[in-house]
């Protein structure tokens, strides 16, 4: 698979452009205050990511100048969780999706994956210490009908995405996350293109 690379001139140029958008913005009472507006939303099961991998992903990002999005860094206490997520979601430009053993598990995870694909976000996967043929939503009898076919739908399409793999235990932490940066910021300067 061949992967375009970008001059440090072009990102520099990009990260410039950034910033002056992410001022503008900030001038905006309407947006800034009605919107929860990120570059990346990092999607992840707590239990299993949030310590590691995902903390990681959004303190890299935060230094390359670009805005992640992590629920517990982004969100305050009072804020009404699925109206701030779903705004981040819809608002954002690519997402990552940190699937782990748990990942299915958790309805919020499912949710967020299917508002990516709902949304027609570019999402890039990580699998971190799972397969993605290991991947399913299980039906407990809890989660509605609807909601379970839009997380069946959403977790194919990204099944067949490719990603990137992680073993936490035998893998170096700082390659993945330079990998996931890099494949970011390329996202983000492709989307600008265009």
């Amino acid at each position: 698979m061949h992967r375009q690379r970008y001059s440090s001139a072009v990102i520099k140029n990009f990260l410039a452009h950034q910033t002056a958008t992410k001022k503008l913005l900030a001038t905006n009472d309407a947006v800034t205050k009605n919107k929860a507006y990120c570059d990346v939303f990092i999607n992840h099961r707590g239990i299993d990511t949030k310590k590691t991998l995902a903390t990681l992903l959004y303190d890299h990002l935060s230094r390359q100048k670009l805005k992640p999005f992590l629920d517990n860094k982004n969100m305050k206490p009072g804020d009404k969780l699925f109206d701030h997520i779903d705004n981040a979601i819809r608002n954002c430009k690519v997402g990552i999706a940190v699937f782990s053993p748990n990942y299915c598990k958790s309805y919020f995870c499912l949710h967020e994956l299917a508002l990516f694909t709902e949304s027609k976000k570019k999402v890039i996967p990580i699998f971190c210490d799972v397969k993605p043929s290991q991947l399913s939503v299980t039906d407990d009898g809890n989660v509605p009908k609807k909601d379970l076919r839009r997380f069946e739908s959403a977790l194919e399409e990204a099944k067949c995405t490719v990603g990137l793999t992680f073993d936490s235990l035998e893998g170096n932490w700082l390659d993945v996350v330079n990998s996931a940066s890099e494949i970011v910021m390329e996202s983000l300067i492709e989307m600008e293109s265009h």
